[in-house]
């Protein structure tokens, strides 16, 4: 049936194209109040989609943030049931002034469809969508059961999707999860993501006097705040790279010695890598680890932003009263998030200098996640990438976090299948975002073509 759904895919393509136009249209952007009437229409071209596609039972349910969008075909009997996920929320597209062209109208250039939300994640759920609608229009049923939950908050915590998982696990039961939000390795490889970091982020807030003082009245006796941020902070990690908070490296799982040489063979270079992507003069890190180990398999910590004192144009001698510093952890699999915050928060306690009051806040935290490649539906997953890309795929991991993963796991104990059709420029939350109308139609057919592999 898959040589079937391919060529519906080829005779339709100028209509898929134009309809996705039409959801990267709307301004979905859902960490700006002023869009919330643009989120819940994107939610709204959502359901009516799924519902032409076929999908039954489809509902925007609302939550204290954006809606989410459900949706499910039950009617394979014996066949297993696939939980499919994505957002159709996106990133403000600041700054304007370096688009090409605007990021809510969707432009063709050099086989490329640009557009904020072109690869994150409009153009890769979308695919989801259409292979139903591929697969019902040319059998007129599907080969398994299929159940949708898309959200509108991916781009801002996914809060109310992560309550609604933890609520709702009888009616979300599936065999397996289905995520469209990655990329592949390099182009024309097909790639499936095996391992994703956990996540531990949070905000240190100092204090020193009750308000801002005078340095030249005061400098040499009242605590400065930022210099006690920068204390603590310069006591996290040494000049190579190795985190000093105890407990940071126990229960790291390494990489398999199977799964360190499938990275060995990976298209890569090291030069190129600093040069392209990195941008500075030489890579940084844990001596003794290659980049993919350091990048994929290995916890970090990292400071994001330190925000404190007088900053604008002149001079203001002022000691501040108070700073805040954002920083984050990386986990590798197997480490638990709550035995890392304890040891983070009673390094921040055992460290913090005199005369200074430290606060810790915890923004977020979620576990490490790694998926066995031998499970079936990952082997499924491989072959039907396999098949339309006509290339062996690859198992990579991610250094990066996909919270729901992890919901998916705790709350409805299923794997879930990252495969995802972005390349890595396509530029996600940055002016000009892409996504290759080659791979939009390949994801269709690759999904579809997982469906009916699966199915059997």
């Amino acid at each position: 049936m898959s040589s079937a759904t391919n060529a519906f895919v080829e005779l339709h393509e100028d209509r898929l194209l134009e309809e996705l136009k039409q959801f990267l249209r709307i301004p979905s952007i859902s960490a700006q109040p002023d869009h919330a009437a643009d989120v819940k229409r994107a939610a709204e071209f959502v359901a009516s989609s799924l519902r032409a596609a076929g999908v039954e039972h489809v509902q925007i349910i609302p939550t204290s943030g954006h809606p989410l969008v459900y949706g499910d075909w039950l009617h394979a009997r014996g066949k297993p049931t696939v939980l499919c996920y994505g957002h159709y929320d996106v990133q403000p597209p600041d700054p304007l002034d370096e688009w090409v062209s605007p990021p809510f109208e969707p432009t063709v250039r050099n086989g490329n469809l640009y557009a904020r939300g072109a690869a994150d994640d409009k153009g890769q759920v979308y695919s989801q969508i259409k292979a139903v609608e591929s697969l019902r229009a040319v059998s007129g049923e599907l080969p398994v059961n299929l159940k949708f939950l898309i959200e509108g908050e991916e781009e801002t915590g996914g809060e109310s999707i992560s309550k609604y998982v933890a609520e709702n696990p009888a009616k979300l039961q599936a065999d397996v999860a289905l995520v469209s939000d990655t990329e592949l390795y390099a182009e024309g490889i097909p790639t499936l993501c095996i391992g994703l970091r956990g996540l531990i982020y949070t905000e240190i807030e100092a204090r020193g006097a009750s308000r801002d003082l005078h340095s030249g009245m005061y400098g040499g006796v009242a605590p400065n705040p930022i210099f006690g941020l920068v204390e603590l902070l310069s006591k996290m990690k040494d000049a190579k790279g190795h985190i000093l908070i105890p407990g940071m490296y126990d229960d790291v799982r390494p990489p398999s010695p199977a799964e360190k040489h499938s990275w060995s063979i990976l298209p890569f270079d090291e030069k190129e890598f600093l040069k392209n992507e990195v941008g500075s003069s030489r890579l940084t890190g844990e001596p003794g680890y290659s980049v993919f180990e350091r990048t994929w398999a290995r916890p970090t910590l990292e400071v994001h932003g330190i925000a404190g004192g007088y900053t604008a144009p002149g001079a203001k001698t002022v000691i501040p009263a108070k700073a805040t510093a954002k920083v984050s952890m990386r986990m590798a699999p197997d480490q638990d998030p709550e035995k890392i915050l304890a040891a983070y928060q009673q390094f921040v306690k055992e460290n913090t200098p005199a005369g200074i009051e430290m606060q810790v806040r915890v923004l977020s935290a979620s576990p490490a996640i790694s998926v066995n490649p031998d499970h079936p539906a990952i082997r499924v997953a491989a072959k039907a990438f396999s098949d339309i890309l006509e290339r062996e795929t690859v198992f990579i991991r991610s250094g990066g976090s996909i919270p729901i993963v992890g919901d998916f796991a705790t709350h409805l104990k299923v794997p879930t299948i990252l495969m995802g059709f972005g390349l890595p420029d396509d530029g996600l939350h940055s002016p000009n975002e892409k996504y290759k109308i080659a791979n939009y139609y390949a994801g269709i057919m690759t999904i579809a073509h997982f469906f009916e592999q699966y199915g059997q």
